[in-house]
């Protein structure tokens, strides 16, 4: 059995397959040789924040408590829609420096429809996104302009991802890299000298041969996370009882037990 705090969900590209852990405090748990066995994950009612430690009866953004939701600028609007970047007021000039005023990428990707997105670095957002198929289009000076490129392409394409079409590989066949080509044309003008006019498209398998055919939500709230692990894809763990959202309970202190072979 494993103890800790929850706090992600931590995706690698292994040898042609996603491996996942479960960073509970300091500990690695790696979850991939789980599959096929039954696990459970306990909530033992204890909630802490992420970024100080407190305890909290409730937290927000996924393991903020109040005082550092309100204090840390990680936990501005501008992280959810980067094109409302505000770094001339940012509540944390060195942690906008080191966070926003870096080279961005803008993305395709492939989960369920194909969608716009920005990340940092590769393939980052792609994993946690459960993407089967990826490629860059540019990459920007800093998050605000990429921000503004996604904003602009959100009138052709989602920024969302469909869950439960993700897990379920309901995927659209449409051909990512026609669909890159289509967008290229697009790009106004004022971001052409950061196109990527070359990428390959990436292709990402992940630990999942078969998810339930119906799709349930466990939430640690009401119950244990409990059953056969079948699978683990983008942040999911997908169990023969339901799925769980592991982000969602950043913060949670949980126990984690492993049981025999499903």
């Amino acid at each position: 059995m494993y103890t800790g705090m929850i706090r992600d969900l931590l995706a690698r590209l292994g040898d042609g397959t996603v491996t996942y852990s479960l960073l509970l405090d300091e500990q690695e748990i790696p979850l991939n040789p789980l599959i096929g066995r039954r696990i459970c994950l306990h909530f033992t009612g204890e909630r802490r924040c992420i970024y100080c430690g407190r305890k909290a009866s409730k937290l927000f953004n996924h393991g903020s408590c109040w005082p550092c939701f309100q204090r840390l600028a990680i936990n501005d609007i501008c992280q959810v829609k980067p094109s409302l970047c505000h770094y001339e007021t940012c509540r944390e000039p060195e942690w906008g420096d080191a966070n926003c005023m870096i080279p961005t990428y803008v993305y395709l990707a492939k989960s369920s429809d194909i969608k716009v997105g920005i990340t940092r670095s590769l393939p980052g957002r792609w994993l946690d996104q459960g993407a089967v198929e990826a490629v860059p289009i540019a990459r920007v000076p800093n998050r605000k302009m990429a921000g503004d490129l996604e904003l602009y392409l959100m009138q052709y394409l989602p920024d969302k991802t469909n869950w439960r079409k993700m897990l379920k590989g309901d995927v659209t066949q449409d051909d990512l890299r026609e669909v890159r080509r289509r967008v290229l044309d697009l790009i106004p003008d004022e971001f052409h000298p950061y196109v990527l006019p070359d990428e390959e498209v990436r292709h990402f398998t992940y630990p999942l041969e078969q998810p339930p055919a119906r799709i349930t939500s466990h939430d640690l709230e009401k119950g244990d996370a409990e059953g056969v692990l079948l699978g683990i894809k983008g942040s999911y763990l997908v169990l023969d009882s339901g799925v769980l959202n592991v982000p969602k309970f950043a913060g949670y202190l949980v126990a984690l037990d492993e049981g025999e072979a499903g």
